[in-house]
């Protein structure tokens, strides 16, 4: 069986990694948004254009035009393009130092004692090899939008998935509302681990078990895989 694990909310502390470098670009140029501010508003542009991307669109061009529009919504766009595309490459080169959350390194290794364990995500293969997480997982299984030729939450990036380590059955574990939503109504077993911030969709199915720690995920597996 192969275990999927999202990778910026389930495994990685993203809005802790990402505001510092946020907030120290503010502070270069006298901006009074604070780092968590800033990205707040650059993580909820990024989803919502998550939500029509088709590829050749790639994750950094998506995480592009969301920074263009986070600054512009909070009135504070830079003097020229260049400018974005300066922040978005210290964001994207700090992506290497974003933190795990502290359950993860124990809880995956517990998972991969059993089953191989990989990452289902919308980002691009080349970031996704800069994160932590990656160390942890099967090279072979980090399964992205790029190359799947789909996003979250669309259910076709989840049918790509499992349909890319067929005939293994594929478990997804989840943390955010719309990785729940779109793993259930493609059909996966999902585990859903809870993560500060993130809720289930009041109109989207409950998923089967949650967990408040990466320390019960080998059992949780386990109980979605025999349901």
């Amino acid at each position: 069986m192969i275990v999927t694990v999202d990778l910026f909310s389930a495994l990685t502390d993203s809005r802790s990694g990402a505001a510092p470098v946020l907030g120290s670009l503010a502070q270069e140029r006298g901006w009074p948004e604070t780092g968590e501010q800033l990205y707040d508003a650059w993580d909820g542009h990024n989803k919502a254009l998550q939500r029509t991307a088709r590829p050749p669109t790639t994750f950094h061009d998506l995480s592009r035009e969301a920074l263009v529009r986070a600054y512009a919504d909070l009135g504070q766009d830079p003097a020229a393009g260049a400018d974005v595309d300066r922040d978005l490459a210290a964001l994207e080169e700090s992506v290497a130092d974003w933190p795990l959350w502290p359950d993860v390194a124990a809880g995956i290794e517990a998972v991969a004692r059993v089953h191989r364990v990989g990452i289902l995500s919308n980002v691009d293969d080349a970031l996704a090899r800069r994160t932590r997480a990656h160390a942890l997982v099967d090279p072979g299984l980090v399964l992205t939008s790029q190359r799947l030729g789909a996003y979250k939450p669309s259910p076709e990036l989840y049918a790509a998935a499992a349909a890319a380590v067929a005939p293994e059955r594929l478990v997804h574990v989840a943390a955010s509302g719309r990785d729940v939503r779109g793993a259930l109504e493609a059909g996966l077993a999902t585990v859903r681990l809870v993560r500060p911030g993130h809720v289930v969709d009041a109109a989207g199915p409950r998923p089967p078990v949650e967990v408040t720690d990466a320390a019960a995920l080998a059992e949780a597996v386990e109980r979605v895989a025999g349901a």
